[in-house]
């Protein structure tokens, strides 16, 4: 009896011996936290989606706490109104920041890249990349497996079946690049999403000599360079065979994707164009009037006036 009261006692002052020793451990070591983070954390959407730059949430947070301003930091999920709460919080100014949007810089669709192979292994764009080529002659194009369909949290990338390539979403895509990372041939970029959402875009980025990206598909950009002489705004560079247009510089004039050869440059978002012929002002010819303006121009050719219209007489 006396040996298990003697244990029972050995056990509860080791016990409480171990218990203070951790208190004041934790004491002595405790790390101070402001508490504005739980504060600016409460703002943040919570998404984790690390687009930010950072590994979560809570790790922009205290970004945010600990720098002296807010420039560099953007949470792409809140966008603006987040980070205007956020410099509320820190009695900080937000940085004006354009939303971007993801852009998937491929047009080799089915007909434009026909296959030349089938691909029997596991359905992803990574594993497929390392392999070869891929189904196509194009080594720089979509693969369509929808890699980075599957890395979007936010639902706003999906494999169009008609013509293999990926879709973004413009009211879904919060621009936070997991569609960027998951993509092994970096055909998805980040672009500004422009006034009104539109932007022009070189939807290739195939890096072959003219000839040979021609071959593996139609839309290729041939790296020609009229789009460069045609931009009065130098926003457009040939680089490694293949045009880049500067969203920074580009105006949307438009002009260079009326010179493309090849149609790899694409105007997202504009409103159709006017039919060929019809300038600004002018009415179009009514179907009636077609044949006289016809037989008025061939007369104008061989060189035969039209007869003057008789006066009308006067009352």
């Amino acid at each position: 009896m006396n040996l298990i009261v003697i244990s029972l006692l050995v056990l509860g002052i080791t016990g409480l011996a171990a218990a203070l020793l951790l208190y004041l451990t934790a004491r002595k070591f405790k790390v101070e936290e402001d508490p504005r983070i739980d504060e600016v954390q409460e703002v943040l959407p919570g998404a984790n989606c690390g687009g930010c730059g950072f590994a979560g949430c809570r790790a922009l947070a205290e970004a945010c706490v600990k720098a002296d301003s807010l420039d560099g930091l953007l949470c792409p999920v809140g966008g603006a109104p987040v980070m205007e709460k956020i410099g509320a919080i820190l009695g900080m100014e937000a940085a004006a920041s354009e939303p971007k949007i993801a852009v998937v810089r491929c047009n080799g669709v089915c007909e434009a890249r026909p296959r030349t192979s089938e691909y029997n292994g596991v359905k992803s764009c990574r594993i497929q990349h390392n392999l070869y080529v891929g189904e196509t002659a194009c080594p720089f194009g979509c693969l369509g497996c929808g890699d980075c369909a599957a890395a979007c949290q936010f639902d706003a990338l999906h494999i169009n079946p008609q013509t293999g390539l990926p879709e973004v979403d413009e009211e879904k895509c919060v621009a936070c690049g997991k569609c960027v990372s998951a993509c092994p041939r970096n055909i998805i970029e980040l672009r500004k999403k422009g006034p009104k959402g539109r932007r022009m875009v070189v939807k290739c980025v195939n890096k072959d000599k003219g000839a040979v990206a021609r071959k593996a598909c139609l839309n290729a950009c041939i790296g020609c360079g009229k789009c460069q002489k045609e931009c009065p705004f130098e926003a457009i560079v040939i680089e490694n065979n293949v045009a880049y247009i500067d969203w920074e510089k580009c105006r949307l004039c438009r002009k260079c994707e009326s010179v493309c050869p090849t149609g790899a440059i694409h105007a997202v978002n504009f409103p159709p164009r006017k039919p060929a012929g019809e300038a600004e002002g002018q009415k179009p010819v009514v179907e009636g009037q077609k044949s006289k303006v016809e037989s008025t121009e061939a007369k104008a050719e061989s060189g035969v006036q039209a007869e003057p219209k008789k006066e009308e007489a006067k009352a």
